[in-house]
């Protein structure tokens, strides 16, 4: 089985937040693929030592970058920290990934609590679960 590629980004006031919940996950995460938007990848890498490839700063075309990923089946989670009370002035990008984790039927967490549910699903890590994946 190939390792699951996650995606991992927050918004400014969000990522001492994600970061927590990656320290305390980081034994998971150590088993996948990790990429990130440029600063929260950066701050994931340098704070806890995982591999974290890492795009463009979300407002610079990093939110497009993961969109991408998505569009092309190369990711299988979204875990993205959004802060909905400071609204950014890239809030179109924001939607519209989140909108294709739904079309492409890729597991999107935008908070701990469902992080949390996700991340310890037993079906996870198993190599039997493969989701569907529209068939355009």
């Amino acid at each position: 089985m190939s390792k699951l590629t996650l995606a991992l980004v927050a918004h400014d006031h969000k990522k001492p937040e994600l970061l927590a919940w990656v320290k305390q996950h980081i034994d998971v995460l150590k088993q996948c693929n990790l990429v990130g938007t440029g600063t929260t990848g950066g701050l994931i890498a340098s704070e806890t030592g995982l591999d974290v490839t890492r795009y463009k700063s979300g407002p610079l075309g990093g939110d497009q970058q993961i969109g991408a990923l998505i569009a092309e089946n190369k990711l299988d989670a979204l875990f993205f920290f959004w802060d909905p009370l400071n609204p950014a002035p890239h809030d179109p990008d924001v939607k519209a990934l989140l909108r294709l984790c739904s079309v492409w039927n890729v597991p999107v967490a935008c908070a701990p609590a469902t992080a949390d549910l996700v991340i310890t699903s037993p079906l996870f890590l198993s190599p039997d679960y493969k989701p569907v994946k529209p068939n355009f």
